[in-house]
């Protein structure tokens, strides 16, 4: 399977049914909340974010949340100015640097799923084209203070994870999947196998992610030669973790600070 390149300083082309991250959103195209007509971004606006949140994705891949602006601009083709006309501050960025992967990765599920001969191939096609998204690298982006509740954030998890669940099914309902994983199980394999190993230039992990990965689909062909230990997981499941988490270090915190 020939799974599709990516470059660091300009956006990959939308896959079908993908939504614009660079569209206002808020309310339909072409109307506003009073009634009058909403102006569309320019053309070069529009390519300016989306090379910015391209490039700005492959230096948090790389230096983490915490990449400088300058190499964001400077991987966009950009200058400063042209950044923080689009995203002022770096939580406004790391939002839409989510927000951008998350959609993305959806449509990409959408998309194979639709185009594919079978649902085991369109699994595969999904996995290595969400990782070539990296996606594997928004967990570590996910820290203290980062706005996980978003309305914006919510619907685009919600797409994702119907999206998943779509695919999954399709290929557990026709025998090629094996039945004991759920979408949990395939999007931690799936963050764990694309991320940078820490320490590790972000080649080295390209050269390997693929490879691995399909290691790991060939382990979810049906019939299952093994019996897999606990019950499956759900992207529930992992929400639930990730707030209670959360939770426990806030009330920690707060109880420090009393002491």
């Amino acid at each position: 399977m020939k799974r599709p390149t990516t470059t660091a300083a300009a956006a990959p082309s939308a896959p079908a049914g993908a939504v614009d991250p660079a569209a206002p959103r808020g309310g339909r195209a072409g109307a506003s909340g009073e009634g009058g007509p909403v102006p569309r971004p320019r053309a070069d606006a529009v390519r300016n974010r989306e090379r910015i949140l391209a490039a700005a994705r492959e230096a948090f891949v790389e230096f983490g949340s915490a990449a400088p602006f300058g190499e964001v601009a400077r991987r966009a083709g950009i200058g400063n100015a042209t950044l923080y006309r689009h995203f002022p501050d770096r939580d406004t960025l790391v939002h839409h640097v989510v927000l951008f992967t998350t959609e993305r990765v959806a449509a990409s599920a959408e998309a194979a799923l639709a185009e594919e001969h079978d649902a085991f191939a369109a699994l595969c096609r999904f996995t290595h084209a969400a990782a070539d998204e990296r996606i594997g690298a928004l967990c570590p982006m996910l820290a203290d203070g980062f706005d996980r509740d978003h309305p914006e954030l919510l619907a685009a998890r919600t797409a994702l994870a119907e999206a998943v669940e779509t695919l999954l099914a399709a290929g557990q309902e026709a025998g090629l999947v094996r039945a004991d994983i759920g979408v949990g199980d395939l999007m931690v394999a799936l963050s764990q196998l694309s991320r940078p190993l820490p320490g590790t230039a972000c080649f080295d992990t390209d050269r390997f992610a693929h490879r691995h990965l399909q290691l790991f689909l060939d382990g979810l062909r049906a019939p299952a030669r093994s019996e897999l230990p606990g019950s499956a997981a759900t992207l529930e499941d992992l929400t639930l973790k990730t707030t209670l988490k959360t939770t426990l270090k806030t009330t920690l915190k707060t109880t420090l600070k009393t002491m």
